[in-house]
C-alpha cells in the first residue's frame, strides 16, 4: 500500500523559476500544485481537495475561500505579514494559519541596512583613505587622551539614527526592514499599490505616503519594487529629481525598475549623495555599466555595487533548495506544536 500523499495548494505571485525550485524541493508526503494568482473559479476544484494551503508573501484568502476547501487543516503564509487572510473565518472553521517568516527575505532586509549605512558612512572612500596610508602627520601611539580622531579631514559623514526611510514595492523584505529600523529610531514611509490596513500600519511602525511625498522627504530611498511591464525603468530622472536633494539610493528590487544612466547622472550632478544596488538590468554586470563605470572612477562617489548576492549564498558545496518552506506543514503532520501561529 502506498504511503499518503496530502493534496497541497500552492499560491504564488512569483515566476516560473521559483515555482519550479518550490516544487523541486516539495516533500514525497505533499502532493503539490502551485498556481499563479488563479481567479476563484479556477482556484475551486483544488481547494476542495487541498489538506494544506500554502500563501507565498501575499494574496487575499477570504471567506469565501475558506468555505470552498472543506478538508482544510492549515493555512500557511510564507513571510511574516498576514493583514489578507480572514482568521475569523478560520478560526470559525477550525484551520490553523501560521506565518513563516523567510531566511532570505530577511537576509536582503540586512543587505539593505548594510548598504544605507555604508553609504551614510562613506565606506569605502574612509576605507580607502585608511589603507592608502598617507602622510597624514605624525603618527602617535593612541591612549585616553592621545588619538587623532578624523585624521584625513572626511567631511558628510553622517548616521542612520532617527532619518526619514521610504520604501517603494513595499512587501514582505519592506516589512522586515522597517522591523529592524525601529532600533535606530527611524520615521519609515511606504507606498504599495495597495495600502495596509491601520492595525498592520502601527505594528510595522510605517506610515504610508504617496509616491510625490516620499521622494520629497526620504533620506534614504529603498528600491523593493518587483519587476513587471508598468515598473519597467519607473524609477528614473524624474523621480530623482524629485528627491530630497542629497539623499541616498539603494536598491534590492528589480535591475530593470531603475534607469541605471539616469541615476548614475543624479550622482555626478550632486542630486543624490550616494547608491547602492545589488541587483542591475543586465546581470551579470556589463563592464559599460554607467554605474560601475563612475564607481571605479574613485570611491568619492560613494556607490557600491554587489553581485546580486542580498539574500545570501549556502556554503561551498551545499545546493540551494527550499525544503525549509514546508517544514511547518512536517511539523504539523507529526504532531508538533506550530510556530508563529495566528489562528
Amino acid at each position: 500500500m502506498s504511503p499518503t500523499r496530502y493534496r497541497t495548494l500552492f499560491l504564488t505571485e512569483r515566476g516560473l523559476r521559483h515555482q519550479q525550485d518550490a516544487l523541486n524541493a516539495a516533500p514525497p508526503e505533499l502532493d503539490v500544485t502551485i498556481l499563479r494568482q488563479p481567479a476563484l473559479d479556477a482556484l475551486r476544484p483544488p481547494l476542495a481537495e487541498a489538506v494544506f494551503l500554502i500563501s507565498e508573501r501575499t494574496g487575499v484568502i477570504d471567506r469565501e475561500m475558506v468555505a470552498a476547501a472543506p478538508q482544510l487543516k492549515l493555512i500557511l503564509r510564507l513571510g511574516s505579514l498576514a493583514h489578507d487572510i480572514d482568521l475569523d473565518a478560520a478560526r470559525a472553521a477550525e484551520i490553523v494559519v501560521a506565518t513563516w517568516p523567510q531566511r532570505g527575505v530577511i537576509m536582503v532586509a540586512e543587505h539593505l541596512v548594510m548598504q544605507m549605512l555604508a553609504l551614510v558612512k562613506r565606506l569605502r572612500e574612509v576605507e580607502a583613505i585608511t589603507v592608502a596610508a598617507a602622510d597624514w602627520g605624525v603618527s602617535q601611539r593612541t591612549d585616553e587622551d592621545t588619538f587623532a580622531y578624523n585624521w584625513s579631514g572626511r567631511q558628510g559623514i553622517g548616521g542612520l539614527w532617527r532619518q526619514t526611510v521610504g520604501i517603494v514595492g513595499f512587501g514582505e523584505i519592506g516589512a522586515e526592514l522597517a522591523r529592524r529600523l525601529r532600533s535606530w529610531g527611524c520615521r519609515v514611509l511606504y507606498h504599495r499599490r495597495r495600502r495596509l490596513p491601520a492595525w498592520q500600519e502601527g505594528e510595522l511602525g510605517i506610515e504610508y505616503a504617496t509616491p510625490e511625498t516620499l521622494f520629497a522627504q526620504s533620506d534614504f530611498l529603498v528600491n523593493l519594487l518587483p519587476y513587471f511591464s508598468q515598473t519597467n525603468l519607473s524609477l528614473g530622472a524624474t523621480q530623482f529629481a524629485a528627491m530630497k536633494q542629497g539623499a541616498f539610493l539603494v536598491s534590492c528590487g528589480s535591475g530593470s525598475v531603475l534607469d541605471e544612466a539616469a541615476l548614475a547622472d543624479a550622482v555626478r550632478a550632486g542630486q543624490l549623495a550616494g547608491v547602492a544596488l545589488d541587483t542591475f538590468e543586465w546581470e551579470p554586470l556589463k563592464p559599460h555599466n554607467p554605474l560601475r563605470l563612475l564607481a571605479t572612477e574613485g570611491p568619492t562617489w560613494n556607490v557600491l555595487l554587489t553581485p546580486h548576492t542580498a539574500a545570501g549564498a549556502p556554503p561551498a558545496g551545499v545546493i540551494p533548495s527550499r525544503a525549509d518552506d514546508y517544514e511547518p506543514i512536517l511539523r504539523f503532520l507529526r504532531g508538533e506544536p506550530t510556530a508563529y501561529r495566528l489562528a
